[in-house]
């Protein structure tokens, strides 16, 4: 497995927290969570912040489940059929790309997604816990073409979908912690940027259509290679 796509992975759970219409709802919701406000976050800031541990040990528990399964179901099936595989998964990765860079538009991917939490246990912790397992779950559309890149990648290269999903899982949950930690001002922050998120989406899509072309021919060790040579030419 090459490790430029453990870095692809981690870089897709930092856009999938960086959807425009799920980041700027996240403060709130976490605030929300620890049983607070965000004009009251500094106050409870660790209260949040534990909160926002609880909930991303909820949607790493559910990856690291998938990574699982996929590991488990797929190795032997995925060798007879490999070329299948490859070019499914490519072409759904490009498909994806072309979702997240705006040149296909499907109205029920671009909705709003709203958390409507309908019931709390005793345990905030257990609330948070719970609710990070449905968050990945039941996943948001807008952010389903990136989480639907990973799964495919994941299932092309079944040995190592367990820890493709895992660096997934981190790189969806450091901001996560981050936020937790800074509620109320990572609010004023993501009001200040929202615009230049879309951005950053468009410009992960167009890495994704490439990363689909190397699928679809069955080139993805190439991205090793390529990883590798740059080892070697930086000082």
């Amino acid at each position: 497995m090459s490790g430029l796509n453990l870095w692809i992975a981690f870089v897709a759970g930092l856009v999938s927290f960086l959807s425009p219409c799920v980041l700027p709802l996240i403060p709130g919701y976490l605030s929300f969570l620890a049983g607070s406000t965000l004009k009251d976050a500094k106050n409870h800031r660790f209260t949040i912040f534990g909160t926002s541990v609880f909930f991303v040990l909820g949607f790493s528990v559910v990856f690291a489940a998938l990574g699982v399964i996929l590991n488990s179901v797929l190795p032997e099936s995925a060798t007879a059929i490999q070329t299948w595989v490859s070019r499914i998964g490519g072409s759904l990765i490009i498909f994806f790309g072309l979702l997240l860079t705006g040149l296909i538009r499907l109205n029920f991917l671009q909705r709003e997604y709203k958390f409507t939490p309908r019931f709390q246990f005793a345990s905030r912790r257990l609330t948070a816990f719970t609710f990070g397992a449905a968050f990945a779950a039941g996943w948001t559309p807008c952010v389903g073409p990136v989480l639907g890149t990973i799964l495919t990648l994941a299932a092309t290269e079944p040995g190592s979908s367990f820890t493709l999903l895992m660096c997934y899982s981190l790189g969806l949950g450091i901001p996560f912690l981050i936020v937790g930690l800074f509620a109320n001002e990572a609010a004023n922050f993501i009001r200040r940027w929202v615009s230049v998120i879309h951005w950053v989406n468009v410009v992960f899509g167009f890495l994704l259509i490439v990363l689909g072309v190397f699928v679809f021919t069955e080139n993805l060790p190439l991205l090793a290679n390529f990883s590798l040579l740059n080892k070697l030419l930086l000082p």
